[in-house]
Formats: C-alpha cells, sequence, structure tokens
C-alpha cells in the first residue's frame, strides 16, 4: 500500500521514562532497553550482591558519589546535595580519600572497604563507579569468577 503523496511516515513507538525521584540510573537503564524491566529495589539488590563478587585487587580505585547535608555553622539545612568521594589502596591499606577530610581515613583491608561501601550504599542514592584499567575492563576482571 502506499502514502498518499506528502504524508510522513508515522514515527515508531519508543519506550521512555521520565525522570522521578533521584532515579535516573533505572531510567536510563529501561530507556535503553526500551522496556521496565528494572525497578528501583531490583537496581539496589544487585549494587549489595555485586559488592561481595568484586575483584577489589583488579580495581585502581572507587569513586562514590553520596548524599552530602548542607549546614551553616551549627545549622543544619533540610537541603541535599551530591558529592564525590575516591577510595584507593595503597600498599594493602584502603584509604577514603574524601577531600572534604582533613588527611585520609584508613578503612583497612578488603574487608574494611567492603563494610564502608556496604554501610554507603544502606544510606540509599549511593553510585559507585570502578576505576580499572582498560586491560582489566575488556575482560571483566573487576568481578570475582569463583
Amino acid at each position: 500500500m502506499s502514502q498518499a503523496p506528502g504524508a510522513q511516515p508515522s514515527p515508531p513507538s519508543v519506550y521512555h521514562e521520565r525522570q522521578r525521584l533521584e532515579l535516573c540510573a533505572v531510567h536510563a537503564l529501561n530507556n535503553v532497553l526500551q522496556q521496565q524491566l528494572f525497578t528501583q529495589e531490583a537496581a539496589d539488590e544487585i549494587c549489595k550482591r555485586s559488592l561481595s563478587q568484586l575483584a577489589l585487587p583488579q580495581v585502581l580505585g572507587l569513586i562514590l558519589n553520596l548524599p552530602s547535608p548542607v549546614s551553616l555553622g551549627l545549622l543544619s539545612l533540610p537541603l541535599r546535595r551530591r558529592h564525590w568521594v575516591a577510595l584507593r589502596q595503597v600498599d594493602g591499606v584502603y584509604y577514603n580519600l574524601d577531600s572534604k577530610l582533613r588527611a585520609p581515613e584508613a578503612l583497612g583491608d578488603e574487608d574494611g572497604v567492603r563494610t564502608f561501601l556496604a554501610a554507603a550504599l544502606a544510606q540509599g542514592l549511593c553510585e559507585v563507579l570502578l576505576v580499572v584499567t582498560k586491560e582489566v575492563e575488556e575482560k571483566g576482571g573487576w568481578l570475582r569468577t569463583d
């Protein structure tokens, strides 16, 4: 069947979730997959489950995006901002290298950094970025296979 002269083809049906709360990562996943496959709860569960599977020796560092309270002196304001924090292992010890700290904070060994990450994730609205070499990324070596 041919179209009438000058008629425009109908646009394809495109799945698109609009922003709700601060769930942009969930919306981005669903938008790329073109259907609602992920919920906030499912995404949170994946993050918690993957935490124990991280091959930390293969990770150069971690960067966390956390909620950060806003205050004026002793007065805490009901506003929330986001803050980026770096974690890194140096000579076998993991450190919190938060730029708001006066000095690096030792987190200890792998168990210590996992405990810190679990606490950060439990606060909610936490994002974790892994910094790895290109080789580790290409091989997926940042996850344990056992």
